[in-house]
């Protein structure tokens, strides 16, 4: 942003909108990632619990199911002594059963783990040292679930009742294919429901981004709108609280930028008003002995010295300027230094005692303890001489000035007060601008330029102080600077 012929040029309009734009199709998109991401994420995780968990609890219902029905049988093998007579037709008959109950397959083996019996008629007399029967002949039951190839063994040991003894292994592979297609459809209609789901938050997102960056987009467009000129507020989109807030503090900086504009322009015209004044009045008086043929010499004499005092008023206005535009450029490179101020404050007021002698007024310095600071001796000296000199300047005949000194345990103050015309109370907020008098006819007889306050505050300002001001007309001013004892760079 920049002010420039008294405008306020944000950024050309071409320009603007296309970044605005891009900006706006980067928030939107972010917005609807985010509630994606907030209502897939979470979604797909319980989604994918829920599938685990169901699987996991069919298999290991499956599996318990299983081993119930194997230890019914190995209690009936025994008592049939299976192991020692294959043919009890009442035991192929369960065997049978079981097979086609669970479309699985059976197999018995003895001590020596020879398969006594099979049921698909594959492995009879073959010997079975399978990690789960040889676990199994040693006492201890197993279950296993082989996902891909959709099947669970089981095998439970044969064992003598009376003592304990493990005769033999059964061992049952039962297919998972119903659990394989309960959990198919599942998937399925789980897919179908949470991509029901995501559509539907895909279209909430949508509508949540779209609420979001409308009043966003509001905003760019009149901001662009905004390319020359000023109004007094500009934006007034208050959907939310946050763009409400942006609105105002725009609409703040906004009235800024046009202030300073404002101060600018009313500056450059004071400079030109008060430099071009003491050119004129030369002008004048030199045209006055230009057009009289034989003046006398003392008017000659007369009219030089009035113009000499208007080249000193031209040099201190020249000076003045200087020194505040000094003072802008050096803000960051304050001579910053122990200072004894006491020292300091008597210097100043040695310095100014004859031009109070002069007006008859009474300068007095009361320190109230001994003060040392980290200042810029140079500038500070130069803030108080111009309080202390506008004091004595702006004061009546056998007046007074009172310049105090005083600190605690952060800041230091001085304080000027005096018994002058004072300053009527509608002019005390402007008394601090440059060139601004308050009674200009008065200011122009004792010859100040209108810049030594904004001098003195741009000082005060500079060590991190402040300066206020209490007047009431016709009865005195004083003035309060704040300045820390410890300089602080920002």
């Amino acid at each position: 942003m920049c002010i420039r012929s008294g405008e306020l040029v944000i950024i050309s309009r071409g320009k603007l909108s296309v970044k605005i734009k891009e900006k706006f199709k980067s928030l939107r998109f972010y917005v609807i990632l985010v509630i994606l991401a907030a209502g897939f994420l979470p979604g797909a995780l319980v989604y994918g619990m829920m599938i685990r968990t169901y699987e996991t609890r069919a298999v290991s219902l499956r599996s318990a199911e299983i081993q119930n029905q194997c230890t019914i049988l190995s209690n009936q093998l025994y008592s049939y002594h299976y192991l020692e007579d294959y043919s009890s037709e009442v035991i192929d008959a369960s065997l049978t059963q079981l097979t086609n109950i669970y479309n699985g397959r059976v197999m018995i083996m003895d001590q020596n783990l020879e398969v006594v019996k099979d049921t698909y008629s594959l492995d009879e007399g073959k010997t079975n040292v399978s990690e789960n029967v040889i676990c199994c002949i040693k006492g201890k039951s197993t279950d296993y679930y082989d996902k891909k190839n959709q099947y669970i063994e089981v095998t439970s040991p044969i064992k003598n009742p009376e003592s304990g003894e493990i005769e033999g292994v059964m061992l049952v592979s039962v297919s998972t294919a119903t659990i394989t297609d309960s959990l198919r459809m599942l998937y399925s209609k789980g897919a179908t429901i949470f991509g029901t789901a995501l559509v539907l938050v895909l279209a909430a997102s949508l509508l949540i981004a779209e609420r979001i960056v409308r009043p966003l987009h509001s905003m760019a467009l009149e901001i662009e709108g905004v390319t020359e000129g000023y109004v007094d507020e500009v934006l007034h989109v208050d959907r939310f609280s946050e763009t409400g807030q942006i609105s105002v503090a725009f609409n703040k900086m906004l009235g800024r930028f046009k202030r300073l504009d404002d101060s600018r322009e009313e500056f450059v015209s004071n400079v030109s008003h008060e430099l071009r004044t003491p050119l004129a009045s030369m002008k004048v008086l030199a045209d006055s002995l230009v057009i009289q043929n034989h003046a006398p010499i003392e008017l000659y004499q007369e009219f030089m010295e009035d113009i000499a005092k208007e080249i000193d008023r031209e040099n201190d206005i020249i000076t003045d300027l200087l020194t505040l535009v000094k003072m802008d450029k050096t803000a960051q490179n304050l001579n910053i230094r122990q200072v004894q101020i006491n020292e300091l404050m008597e210097l100043i007021l040695k310095r100014l005692k004859p031009i109070a002698e002069k007006k008859n007024v009474e300068l007095v310095l009361e320190s109230f303890r001994p003060v040392t600071a980290e200042v810029d001796e140079v500038k500070l000296s130069l803030a108080i001489s111009n309080l202390v000199e506008n004091a004595i300047k702006y004061n009546h005949d056998s007046g007074w000035v009172h310049v105090s000194l005083n600190a605690d345990h952060k800041f230091f103050y001085v304080k000027v007060a005096d018994s002058g015309i004072g300053i009527p109370e509608e002019d005390q907020d402007h008394i601090f601008e440059r060139f601004y008098r308050v009674d200009k006819s008065h200011s122009r007889e004792i010859g100040g330029t209108g810049l030594g306050l904004a001098i003195t505050r741009n000082a005060v300002i500079m060590h991190r102080g402040s300066i206020k001001v209490h007047s009431e007309h016709g009865e005195g001013t004083t003035f309060t600077v704040r300045i820390p004892l410890l300089y602080v760079n920002a």
